[in-house]
């Protein structure tokens, strides 16, 4: 599959969107609610980006192409099936940046997405160190050698 958007990409329907909007799992963010159906065929994308989020098409339009962008960019690695993005008034003052991280957070939850090596979801804590990175194979003597010594001068 390649990293085009074409036209098979996108979910244009209004039956789609209602098939898509009755049957499918919803996870959402302040800034958008995705919804995604999953089916056999490759990840597509539909968006709907209300005059409530922007009363200027210019500002609508660029909220799509960021997502379009966005979309594009992660589609290899997402579920196959159906995704339509509810963007929400909020998303108006959003960066690209802020829009994508909002986007993968909703695709995640959604199981869609696993999440990538290195990136940890919000409100877990860090992993544990590894024991061999202490030096010691025993779990309570490995803390000790964590850091300075406080009470060394």
């Amino acid at each position: 599959m390649t990293s085009r958007f074409p036209r098979s990409a996108r979910v244009r329907a209004r039956s789609d969107f209602d098939r898509i909007f009755e049957h499918g799992r919803r996870q959402a963010t302040p800034r958008l609610a995705v919804h995604w159906h999953a089916t056999a065929t490759p990840a597509r994308l539909g968006l709907a980006v209300s005059r409530k989020v922007d009363p200027r098409a210019v500002g609508r339009n660029r909220i799509k192409r960021a997502l379009r962008e966005i979309f594009r960019h992660w589609r290899t690695q997402l579920a196959d099936g159906d995704y339509v993005v509810v963007v929400r008034p909020s998303a108006r003052e959003a960066t690209r940046e802020q829009l994508e991280r909002h986007f993968l957070d909703v695709l995640r939850r959604l199981g869609a997405l696993a999440a990538l090596p290195g990136s940890m979801v919000p409100g877990t804590m860090p992993p544990a160190p590894d024991a061999s990175a202490t030096g010691s194979s025993s779990s309570g003597a490995g803390l000790a050698s964590i850091g300075p010594d406080p009470t060394s001068p």
